[in-house]
């Protein structure tokens, strides 16, 4: 008789428990710092004259050009990008990039936080956030750069995905495209140079990470794909994962946002996982109407999106409604202490106990809960993964039942 529970899914997590456990033991994160982050600071500071050297050539319309393009493969574009491209009847693509796009984020950030390595100092380097997203990315540490790591994969995959359905193109197609894509990889690099986001070394990590998760991912997607529309146990699975990966992630030296931008997308892999795993046979198939079809016209289309965007910002608004209110209730029933950064007004601390909190982070969170001394956890987090996972789930399941319902 097959097992309720692959063991193969036990012996995955109970891996990544047991490393959670092993690692703090040894004081693993801070060993892995102390030996990187004096080389990869003297890379950032030696690099600093390259940076002043390419910004002598500043001019407004640089300005402009670069900050329109770092918005363009930011992670919010590709938020909003994704639902489009599920709606659109490409979601096996959606569905892949999304994922490529959460393990991306997850992986870059702990390597951030773990490595915790500066970012150009200003002054002497000019440094332009043009947006409030910049604004926020600023804040966090250099070492490699997101936006690198996110075009080099996402663009990859895209490119290789296009060959797969388009075998028959012909070589100078093939090579145009390829091209392009490594053009556009150089002129984020340069890019984030240039508005003195990040150092020579921070691209060059970038660069080789993302091709390195590229590689990694290219070997595995269609087992991934297989076991997320078909798989047994996926959704307990999935959960447990997110679980483990939420508070088993590394404590920075300095608290940073990146620790947000995980939370929010590891929700998004959440839902869409949970969504598409109960809902493929009906929305997600391969025989689905795509877009510039005859069954699915662009003012179809147009009419999709009308109705989509509206809906899931609700459930969005909603889902956090809820788990503002849900969580604290339950976490006081279960006997947990919990704070709140600024989500839930009654549990938010002084700026004081949020200072000595943040002292007391010396290793990852999940570390802290069994073997530390935290006073009380923030609700917050639980709150952003509940309503990133609402989102995306209303992405591949409510509202595709409501295009369902209305012909869409």
């Amino acid at each position: 008789m097959e097992s309720i529970i692959p063991t193969w899914q036990v012996s995955f997590l109970c891996g990544i428990l047991t490393w959670i456990v092993v690692s703090s033991m040894f004081n693993v994160t801070q060993k892995i710092r102390s030996s990187i982050q004096p080389w990869v600071s003297r890379h950032v500071i030696s690099g600093t004259p390259a940076i002043l050297q390419i910004q002598k050539y500043q001019r407004g319309s640089l300005d402009a050009f670069f900050s329109g393009l770092s918005c363009v493969v930011s992670v919010p574009f590709y938020t909003g990008f994704l639902p489009l491209l599920f709606w659109s009847g490409h979601g096996k693509l959606a569905r892949q990039m999304t994922l490529l796009m959460a393990f991306c984020d997850y992986s870059g950030n702990c390597i951030k936080d773990v490595v915790s390595a500066p970012r150009p100092k200003s002054p002497p380097v000019r440094i332009l956030t043009a947006t409030k997203d910049e604004k926020e990315n600023a804040l966090e540490y250099g070492l490699p750069s997101s936006h690198t790591l996110n075009t080099v994969c996402l663009s990859g995959y895209l490119l290789h995905y296009v060959f797969s359905c388009l075998e028959n193109t012909d070589a100078s197609y093939r090579v145009a495209s390829f091209l392009f894509v490594c053009l556009l990889v150089g002129l984020i690099g340069f890019g984030r140079i240039y508005l003195g986001m990040h150092s020579v070394i921070d691209i060059i990590g970038g660069l080789v990470l993302g091709l390195t998760i590229l590689a990694f991912w290219l070997h595995l997607h269609e087992s991934i794909d297989n076991f997320v529309i078909l798989g047994q146990n996926v959704t307990t699975f999935w959960i447990a994962l997110s679980f483990l990966l939420l508070f088993a992630y590394p404590t920075p030296e300095h608290p940073t946002p990146s620790f947000e931008y995980h939370t929010a997308f590891t929700g998004v892999a959440l839902g869409i996982v949970t969504g598409v795993q109960q809902t493929y046979h009906q929305f997600h198939h391969e025989k689905v109407a795509r877009v510039f079809t005859p069954e699915l016209t662009i003012p179809a289309f147009a009419g999709r999106v009308l109705v989509g965007i509206p809906t899931i910002l609700l459930v969005k608004f909603c889902s956090k409604a809820l788990a503002k209110w849900i969580l604290p209730i339950t976490a006081s029933a279960l006997g947990i202490p919990v704070r709140s950064s600024g989500y839930v007004t009654a549990l938010t601390v002084s700026p004081a106990v949020k200072r000595s909190n943040e002292v007391k982070q010396t290793s990852g969170y999940l570390q802290k809960m069994f073997f530390g001394s935290q006073d009380s956890f923030d609700v917050d987090t639980g709150i952003r993964l509940l309503q990133y996972a609402g989102l995306a789930w209303s992405v591949v399941d409510l509202v595709p039942s409501l295009f369902s319902h209305l012909n869409l």
